[in-house]
């Protein structure tokens, strides 16, 4: 009897922020942990409340479940794009694993370019394979605290409040302060014209 697949899952947080970076992370769940994630609500982060996801992540941890993340800086978001910032975070992220995957599940409409493993791009995968699933929450409680102790560093624009998503108030902020030297200035050029 052969070995089972290794399937990786792999997903993203923060591509539409005006500021801060984009999170991708790659998980690996075992039956018996999908199972138990399953059985307390894992699906698409977008779709839990924060303390949800705080609690998942924390069952994550506590359950063994093998994965890593990578940021990718509002340099490189500036500089190549978000797009190709964030397939290159979930490509590390999916290297840095060491695992020698059967298959990625890529979240999305994309293939991870320079990647050495069999890949299927699955719009909405993260609510649909858990493995992807797991990685979108990872991704996104991550960046959240990314985007909370970024706060501390420039509290007027309220980044723990709005994690740098484009909300009345951080429009108000951005228009009263300017940008701070987190804000993507491609994604805030009409806000400030």
């Amino acid at each position: 009897m052969g070995r089972k697949r290794l399937i990786v899952g792999t997903d993203e947080a923060g591509r539409g922020p005006l500021a801060g970076p984009v999170v991708a992370a790659a998980a690996v769940l075992t039956r018996s942990q999908r199972e138990v994630l399953l059985d307390l609500g894992l699906r698409d982060s977008k779709k839990l409340g924060e303390a949800r996801r705080e609690s998942l992540f924390a069952a994550m941890k506590a359950l063994g479940v093998l994965w890593r993340a990578q940021a990718a800086s509002v340099g490189r978001i500036e500089e190549e794009n978000i797009l190709q910032a964030s397939l290159w975070a979930m490509r590390c992220s999916v290297v840095a694993l060491g695992v020698e995957a059967d298959r990625v599940i890529v979240d999305g409409n994309r293939l991870i370019p320079g990647l050495p493993f069999e890949q299927r791009a699955l719009p909405g995968a993260d609510d649909i394979v858990p493995a992807v699933a797991a990685a979108s929450v990872i991704a996104k409680v991550l960046r959240d605290r990314v985007m909370t102790a970024l706060d501390r560093l420039y509290p007027q624009w309220e980044f723990s409040r709005h994690k740098g998503y484009g909300t009345k108030a951080h429009h108000e902020a951005l228009r009263c302060f300017g940008p701070s030297p987190i804000h993507r200035l491609s994604f805030c050029r009409k806000i400030l014209s």
